[in-house]
């Protein structure tokens, strides 16, 4: 009896440890619960010594009308009139990320709108290391800029994706600086592709929607595939709604940071077509359907790249690379992705016929420049002098105004004085030819219009590019 009660304990014992045995064979072969180190955590932990916190310092003067909520614009335009000294200056502070595309040479890819306005930028890493940086090139239209640090070592990156292939649903990471907290990571999926944002003066095309959480901060950092690879850089969020945000794909920023990089700026395309809007009076004396999509070429530029392959006036042109074009805005928006250089693929319509074409795109003849702003504004523009006794003889003089032109409709003329245009200040024909050349593809264009004493901020509308 009591060795049949020694031996069903020894079985209970062994039963014990065979049990325990197994269950640390379960948790030891990873097959009890969940792999904690899953592809998240290995791509955050590859990629976040790569995103930096990029801190700007600049400059904000405040004249003699800033109390009265005037234009920030305007200051420029009256500090010609004040004295030095008559005015208050104080510094403020702008924080985002970026991250390091180019390790040995110290190249960092954020966003334009991140460092726009800053004198002095500094780069911080997650190893606490500090840089200051210089800018390479910033382009506003792409919301992209390049900035460039200088390390004797070098510098962790991160492997460039591509983001022509990405699918609806699958996993990214946004890793990036919100409000301050650096090396934040989140996570989500892909909620759609080729999004459009549309904005008070333009139309943004060909984002990456994703529910991945960014916030005020994140603006310049990388979205990650599952393998850690960059697909993307964060730029918006959308502020009517929770879990909605946007990227720019990596494969169009590619192109961007190349020309940063090499020229400063963005060369962009010239292909040498104009196009008009398709209403319901053009459709009819075309004999198009009501619904008929396009938009109609109503001129093309002897010898310019779209003459080449044959297109003429009156095709109708229905989509741009991977576009489908609605509006001169979207054929116009359409057009600004590309750089000069590049192959723009076009389908457009003849009669009843569907065709193709590979237009070959250049850099804008400069030499063109004072005709384009005649046929795109209407008018023709002078240097100054000092005896113009216009202060401080910086800007262009409006020599001639093409009659029945926009410009002209509300009420521009001889004498008047450009100092601005849209971002780039005017101060000789030069600076007024190459801003002319830069907003070629845009609607419309805001000028500083100086006429005696006074300023006075206009929009002209735009014909879109010859």
């Amino acid at each position: 009896m009591a060795k049949k009660q020694t031996d069903k304990k020894n079985a209970k014992k062994t039963k014990a440890v065979f049990l325990a045995a197994l269950l640390f064979s379960l948790t030891d072969s990873h097959l009890w619960g969940y792999e904690r180190r899953d592809a998240i955590v290995t791509a955050a932990e590859r990629v976040s010594p790569a995103v930096v916190n990029v801190s700007s310092e600049y400059e904000v003067t405040a004249g003699p009308f800033s109390a009265f909520g005037a234009n920030p614009l305007f200051e420029s335009f009256f500090r010609d009139f004040f004295e030095e000294g008559f005015e208050r200056r104080y510094k403020k502070n702008s924080l985002g990320s970026g991250v390091i595309i180019d390790g040995k040479r110290g190249f960092v890819l954020t966003n334009a709108h991140v460092i726009e306005k800053t004198g002095t930028v500094t780069v911080a890493l997650k190893d606490e290391r500090e840089f200051k940086a210089e800018i390479v090139g910033a382009d506003p239209d792409s919301d992209l800029a390049v900035l460039r640090i200088s390390s004797q070592d070098t510098l962790p990156s991160v492997e460039m994706g591509n983001s022509d292939d990405l699918m609806i649903g699958e996993t990214v990471i946004a890793i990036g600086n919100p409000f301050g907290f650096s090396n934040t990571v989140t996570a989500g999926v892909i909620s759609a592709l080729n999004r459009s944002i549309r904005t008070e003066d333009r139309i943004y095309n060909d984002f990456i929607q994703t529910d991945a959480s960014i916030n005020p901060g994140n603006s310049g950092g990388p979205l990650l595939n599952i393998n850690g690879e960059l697909i993307g850089i964060n730029t918006a969020v959308y502020a009517k709604a929770q879990g909605i945000c946007f990227a720019i794909p990596i494969s169009r920023a590619r192109r961007i940071v190349s020309d940063l990089i090499r020229y400063g700026e963005v060369s962009q395309a010239w292909i040498g077509l104009s196009v008009h809007d398709i209403d319901a009076k053009l459709a009819r004396c075309l004999k198009l359907p009501r619904d008929a999509k396009g938009v109609m070429v109503g001129a093309v530029e002897p010898d310019s790249p779209a003459y080449k392959p044959g297109i003429r006036e009156g095709d109708i042109v229905v989509s741009v690379g991977s576009t489908k074009i609605y509006s001169g805005d979207d054929y116009y928006t359409a057009i600004r992705a590309y750089s000069a250089g590049d192959t723009v693929k076009m389908i457009f319509m003849r009669e009843a016929a569907t065709l193709n074409a590979a237009i070959q795109s250049l850099e804008f003849p400069m030499e063109r420049a004072e005709e384009l702003a005649f046929r795109l504004i209407g008018i023709r523009v002078k240097n100054l002098s000092d005896k113009n006794g216009i202060s401080h003889s910086k800007g262009v003089m409006i020599s001639e105004v093409r009659p029945r032109s926009y410009i002209a409709n509300i009420g521009a003329k001889p004498g008047d004085v450009i100092r601005q245009m849209d971002d780039m200040t005017v101060t000789d024909t030069e600076d007024f030819e190459k801003a002319v050349v830069k907003s070629r593809n845009k609607a419309s264009a805001v000028l500083l219009l100086q006429r005696g004493g006074q300023g006075y901020y206009i929009t002209v509308r735009l014909q879109g590019e010859k």
